[in-house]
This record gives C-alpha cells, structure tokens and sequence, in this order.
C-alpha cells in the first residue's frame, strides 16, 4: 500500500446513463440536504436511510427505507439481500459504526463523512498523508467512548486497519458554515458582539479554515464516480481569524465586542492555527471557493438576522 497511503486503483463505471444506485445514511439536514439535490438533479436513483423520525422535502425523488444507524441487528436488517452501487455514510461517527454498515451492506465504493478532527495537531498546510491511520491502536467504541474527535479518529482507524480491501473513501471537512448551519456557531460572535455580551475567547489571531455548506455537499456528490480511494480533504481556499470575523461584525454595526475571561466560552476555543490543502481533491477536478469571496456576505447575513 504504500505506507498508509491507499493508491487509486478502483473505478465505478456509470450505467443507465450515467445513473448509479446509492444510499445515503442520514442527508435530511444541513449540508446533506445540499448533497442530496445535487445528486437527484444528476439523475441517480437515490434511497435515504434514517430513523423515520423527520419529514424531509425530497418528496417523490427519493426512495426511504428505515434504519437505527447505532443498532447492528437493525443495520443488517434493513440492508440484508440489498446492492448499491454507491454508500454515503454521514452519520457515522465511531468504529463500531463503521463496523455495522461494512458487515450488513453490500456496495462497490463507500463514503464517510469524516472530519479535519482527526489531525493531532492541525496546522498550516495540513495534507491527508498527516494522519496516520494504519498504526495507531484501535477500539471497538461506541459514539460515548471518546470526545468527538476520538470517535472520529477510532472510525478511520477501523477503516484503514480492518476494511482496507474495500473500496471507500473518507472525506476530511474543517468547520462546515452557511445560513443553514443548524450549530449557531459563527452566529454566535456575530450576536456578542453586537449585544456587547463578554466572550472568553482563547485564539483571537489564530487563522482558521472552513468551508461552505453548499459546497460541502457539492464535493460530496461529486465523489460518487470518481477514482479515488482513501482520504480526501476538502475546504475553502484562505483562511480567516476570529478577530477579523469580530472586527468586520463591529466595523458594520458601530458595536464593539467585549472579550473577556469572565464571558461565556466561545464556540471555537481551542482551534489552534491550520490551513487545509485540498490538492488532492483538485487533481480530480474539484474548485473549491475562496473563503475570503463569501465569508463577509454570510457575516452580512447573520448581521441582518440578528437585527
């Protein structure tokens, strides 16, 4: 294999004019919703796999079958005597997830929906080949063993370790934002500061990536048919400081932040300085936005709500 890089050596070849069967496990909020429309507008037969909790707004565009993701008797259930061409997991979080759907499914290429967390540390420039994936012990865990990036971490390690011989890919987002972004994170420099409410921020100059929600599912759908195997990262280009996110907010609306130890924790502390390279996605063909071409309209966007 090469180290613990995993070399491009599978291809889905598309049928039915360019359709492929795939499930998405979760993508009825978010960037998944994104995801899910870019897909059913290139005209693949798409099936949803969720717990049947939520109404979703695909309608008669997609089909539905039901699943409790964290249960593997209901896994291998709801996916037994099934093939799909393609698997988009967005929900999984920790080993024995990965564990569950590998067992019950049968496919040609998985996608995980994994995250920039797993780097120990991120920095600038951080490159797929950072994480290593194949040494590292791995856990049989459920999603309460670890913090969030331990989980995380714990998924690939399963991946990397013990499915090897498959065919997935496991894509790698920074902080995902946009007007949907269900977290409120972003918005919530943008309120305290307008409303002058002491934020405890602990990475004032650190520069820090993201990537658009839009774009995040547009990546994800573009994934489909491509011949990659292994992790991909993916993120906006440039990077931005909290403290230019908070001088924008008070350069707008003639408030002033107040940061101090007595506030409450900022959403973002503890995110140390990084960059994300995303030469491997555009080797096959991805652009990615430049941050610094939208950020200041979605700040507009917030700025104009919380009026």
């Amino acid at each position: 294999m090469g180290g613990y890089v995993i070399q491009s050596v599978w291809k889905i070849e598309t049928k039915r004019g360019g359709s492929l069967k795939i499930l998405i496990i979760g993508g009825t909020r978010f960037f998944g919703i994104h995801m899910v429309n870019e897909l059913v507008a290139k005209g693949h037969d798409i099936t949803i796999a969720t717990r049947g909790r939520a109404a979703d707004k695909f309608g008669n565009k997609v089909k539905r079958i039901i699943l409790d993701r964290t249960d593997e008797t209901s896994m291998k259930n709801a996916l037994r005597n099934r093939h799909y061409d393609v698997v988009i997991d967005k929900i999984a979080y920790c080993s024995n997830d990965i564990k569950y759907v590998m067992e019950a499914v049968d496919c040609d290429k998985y996608i995980y929906m994994s995250s920039t967390a797993v780097y120990e540390p991120l920095h600038i420039n951080t490159m797929e080949s950072d994480f290593n994936g194949v040494s590292q012990k791995l856990v049989w865990c459920n999603r309460e063993a670890f913090p969030y990036e331990g989980v995380k971490r714990q998924a690939e390690y399963a991946l990397w370790q013990i499915y090897s011989d498959k065919n997935w890919i496991a894509v790698r987002y920074p902080f995902v934002i946009g007007k949907d972004d269900y977290t409120k994170r972003l918005l919530y420099y943008v309120e305290h500061t307008m409303k002058s409410i002491p934020m405890n921020i602990d990475n004032l100059d650190d520069q820090i990536g993201f990537i658009r929600s839009d774009e995040a599912g547009k990546f994800m759908a573009f994934l489909v048919d491509k011949d990659l195997r292994g992790a991909v990262n993916g993120s906006s280009k440039g990077t931005i400081s909290i403290k230019e996110i908070i001088e924008y907010v008070e350069s707008r609306t003639g408030t002033k932040a107040i940061i101090d130890n007595s506030g409450k924790d900022a959403p973002y502390n503890g995110v140390t300085e990084y960059s994300i390279n995303t030469e491997k996605a555009e080797a096959i063909g991805f652009q990615f936005s430049a941050l610094q071409d939208w950020i200041y309209n979605l700040l507009d966007y917030y700025i104009q709500s919380v009026v």
